[in-house]
């Protein structure tokens, strides 16, 4: 039986973990940067609104207080080109304001009165116009030739005009981009070692699964001795580890009873059997007259019959328990075949029965030589048994992936329906059957042992079809 674990990578539980437990971290931590980036630029766009409302105002009471004559435009323009020298989150490097900050004086009749800003001022007052602009609301304005919007608060003076004071969100949108750019780096970075950290970890800590699992599978039939490996440390590994062995234990005692046990029960039914059948054999070579031969003849048959019950009894049951103990050795099935098939041919053509061959060549397996040669037998005392005279069998032997399949067909009568769901439960039998119903179990019971498998149907055509599948032996 294998059981090799490896696999790739991306396919192995420590991946998995990882990525899911990755992904649940960057996750986490970028709706953490959502709320902190919304935050803040709320706290930007709040300061930049306070900034603006307190310049227009002091705009506005420039105006208001300015005489209305030829210096008007030159003391208002120079008081906003002042304000617009304090722009807050503006870049130390910028000496300008010009393209960041505007002034504009809407007159009564909705001209331009006075503009201090970059460009012209008519398209500024355009986009004014298609947008109304509250007092003491800062909103933001789009203005054609301006690739980033504009936030601007306006205030009225007595004379009725109306003054806009304009903050370009460029400053704004610089911090903002900035700070994503610097978080999403350190996120990648931080969610990279944090992935590299928890792989580590969660692949050290399972590869000691993976050998436990590695071990664990190798302890099998002819292996009850060999423990799965340990750690000092007191984790729920070290604990599982601690109880697979403390279960291999039990396990180990209990086939140690059970062999016991069917040893001795093997050893006390043999013993009257073997001492009833000598001595039946003393009297048959004593006995003078051939009827009464015939009688003791008949006996020693039953004894025969009933040793080998008592055999595959034991056999079938130490088998469903799995602790069938096997003497592995490698065995040329092909070759093993056809000298079965040559020991039962005189018997069969006795019966009128015709056998035929087919080989796929020499098939080595792994598996005990007794075992297999009694499998192989009582596939061959089956149809013995249960086949009328002119019916022939087929035994065919073929490679199907990593196991050896011998498949038996006869154009016999085949399975009773009654019969074939249970084919391979011990004592189920066909009515006009005068067998033990233990072959067909001792067959499957051998071929799982062996980590193979048996399948028993009725053929289309007539017949029935039996195939055991068994592992080959590893090159």
């Amino acid at each position: 039986m294998s059981s090799r674990t490896d696999s790739p990578m991306v396919r192995s539980a420590a991946w998995r973990i990882s990525l899911w437990a990755t992904l649940a971290f960057a996750f986490g931590t970028m709706i953490v940067f959502i709320f902190l980036h919304r935050f803040i630029a709320d706290d930007i766009q709040r300061r930049s609104d306070a900034w603006l409302s307190g310049e227009v105002e002091v705009l506005g009471d420039v105006a208001e207080r300015t005489p209305k004559d030829a210096l008007y435009d030159r003391v208002v323009g120079e008081v906003a080109e002042l304000a617009g020298k304090e722009v807050p989150n503006k870049a130390s490097s910028e000496t300008s304001s010009n393209d960041s900050v505007f002034f504009l004086q809407e007159g009564t009749d909705s001209s331009l009165k006075l503009w201090v800003g970059a460009g012209s001022g008519q398209n500024t007052l355009q986009a004014i116009r298609k947008k109304k602009i509250l007092s003491d609301q800062p909103t933001d304005l789009r203005v054609s030739g301006f690739p980033v919007p504009f936030r601007v608060a306006s205030i009225r003076v007595d004379d009725g005009s109306q003054i806009y004071l304009g903050l370009s969100e460029r400053d704004e949108l610089r911090v903002l981009n900035s700070l994503r750019l610097r978080f999403f780096l350190l996120w990648l970075l931080i969610v990279l070692f944090g992935f590299a950290i928890v792989f580590s970890t969660t692949r050290r800590m399972l590869s000691h699964v993976r050998r436990i699992t590695e071990a664990a599978s190798r302890i099998g039939h002819s292996d009850m001795h060999s423990r799965v490996p340990t750690t000092g440390r007191n984790d729920e590994v070290a604990q599982l580890a601690l109880t697979l062995n403390r279960m291999l234990d039990r396990i180990e005692s209990s086939m140690h009873q059970l062999h016991t046990i069917t040893d001795s029960l093997a050893h006390d039914l043999r013993s009257p059997l073997t001492a009833i059948r000598g001595k039946l054999e003393m009297s048959l070579s004593a006995a003078t007259h051939g009827e009464q031969a015939e009688p003791i003849v008949s006996a020693i048959d039953e004894l025969d019959r009933l040793s080998e019950f008592l055999n595959q009894s034991l056999d079938v049951a130490e088998a469903k328990a799995d602790a069938l103990r096997l003497t592995r050795s490698e065995i040329d099935l092909d070759e093993l075949l056809r000298v079965m098939v040559d020991l039962y041919e005189p018997s069969m053509a006795e019966r009128g029965l015709q056998i035929g061959f087919g080989s796929a060549g020499s098939l080595k397996i792994d598996a005990d030589a007794s075992l297999i040669h009694r499998m192989i037998a009582n596939l061959f005392d089956n149809e013995l048994k249960h086949l009328p005279a002119g019916c022939s069998v087929t035994m065919q032997l073929q490679v199907e992936a990593d196991s050896a399949s011998l498949v038996c067909e006869d154009d016999g009568p085949g399975f009773s329906p009654d019969v074939l769901p249970h084919l391979f439960e011990r004592r189920v039998k066909g009515r006009e059957s005068n067998g033990h119903g233990l072959g067909l179990a001792f067959i499957d019971a051998v071929a799982r042992a062996h980590g193979g498998a048996v399948t028993a149907r009725n053929r289309e055509t007539g017949g029935a079809r039996i195939s055991v599948s068994l592992p080959l032996a590893a090159r």
